[in-house]
């Protein structure tokens, strides 16, 4: 993680944006539904660019980190309304991620080779 730019402060930097430009958050249904169609375009581009189906011309100059950062901005949004330390939370989750995987993907035949 960046020092630099702990998610406490891109939850802050979001916050503030709300606060100057989007008026109030949207309810926590509607940033749901609002995150779901993020990740559904990041999974378009994905799926075109990278997997087996043909890219429309209309997706080529669609740009995968801007839609990413969507994804992110509507999640940060979700972490706001909802009280949720994302810092805090993430460190919690790789250290458990950590324990629990210590071995379990260097001893994943799939993966290796």
């Amino acid at each position: 993680m960046n020092p630099e730019a702990p998610i406490s402060q891109l939850q802050n930097e979001v916050d503030q944006w709300i606060r100057t430009f989007g008026v109030r958050y949207f309810n926590e249904l509607t940033n749901m539904a609002q995150l779901t169609e993020e990740v559904g375009e990041v999974a378009r581009i994905i799926a075109r660019r990278y997997g087996e189906q043909s890219e429309k011309e209309s997706d080529k100059n669609k740009d995968l980190g801007e839609e990413l950062a969507d994804v992110l901005f509507v999640l940060l949004c979700l972490a706001n309304q909802t009280g949720t330390d994302l810092d805090a939370a993430f460190n919690r989750r790789m250290v458990a991620k950590g324990i629990r995987d210590k071995d379990r993907h260097a001893n994943n035949e799939k993966l290796k080779g």
